[in-house]
């Protein structure tokens, strides 16, 4: 149970008297989609928007779109799944197969990456771009209006069209650190507890507590 101090993680709207955010995992209805615990979505318009924003995804396709915990996303962004791929291979690029009719036996061997996979405590600016089968490391931050056609490492500062490395957030052995804590991890009464030291970035009483 969460602590009585903390938020709940199945509350839709969290924030009093706001509904422009919620925990999004509360309002996620598509079994292809996965969010994980305290990962927000905010937008001025509609929260329920995000689902608009996951393109192409077919559950004849089965890929998964899976954010981690603690995530926090901003409006307009979005996630382009394997359903947009298009064979190249061929003369033309055009899906003749699913359409049916006397086209029903081409062939339709677009490329399939994989499922798109969002770490823990990512934080994503306004309306970034994923394309399909990304992967995005834990604690990384992907600026506003950003493509992300490429794998991202963890706590990695992204931006750009395609998106590009601009810097790590810390030195390699505090990230090295950060990935063995996986404070995303804790019981909610323990991250409570620490929260000061995790949102100030106490790396000194952080190494204590993972002792």
């Amino acid at each position: 149970m969460p602590h009585d101090l903390s938020p709940s993680p199945d509350t839709v709207y969290p924030i009093n008297g706001l509904k422009r955010t919620c925990f999004l995992k509360n309002i996620v209805t598509n079994p292809q989609i996965i969010v994980g615990d305290y990962t927000y979505y905010d937008d001025p318009e509609d929260v329920h928007n995000f689902h608009k924003n996951v393109l192409y995804l077919f559950d004849f396709i089965q890929d998964k779109l899976i954010i981690g915990k603690f995530c926090q996303i901003a409006a307009g962004v979005r996630f382009v799944m394997n359903g947009a791929s298009h064979a190249m291979e061929g003369v033309s690029t055009y899906p003749f197969k699913i359409f049916g009719g006397a086209w029903v036996n081409a062939p339709l061997d677009a490329p399939h990456k994989g499922n798109t996979i969002i770490g823990n405590d990512v934080w994503i600016g306004n309306s970034a771009t994923f394309m399909p089968g990304v992967k995005i490391g834990d604690g990384a931050i992907i600026g506003t209006n950003a493509l992300v056609t490429k794998d991202v490492e963890p706590y990695t500062i992204v931006g750009g069209n395609p998106a590009r490395p601009i810097r790590p957030r810390f030195d390699p052995a505090t990230i090295e650190f950060l990935l063995e804590l996986k404070w995303w991890d804790w019981p909610i009464e323990k991250i409570s507890q620490h929260i000061n030291a995790l949102a100030t970035g106490d790396l000194e009483l952080l190494r204590k507590v993972h002792i």
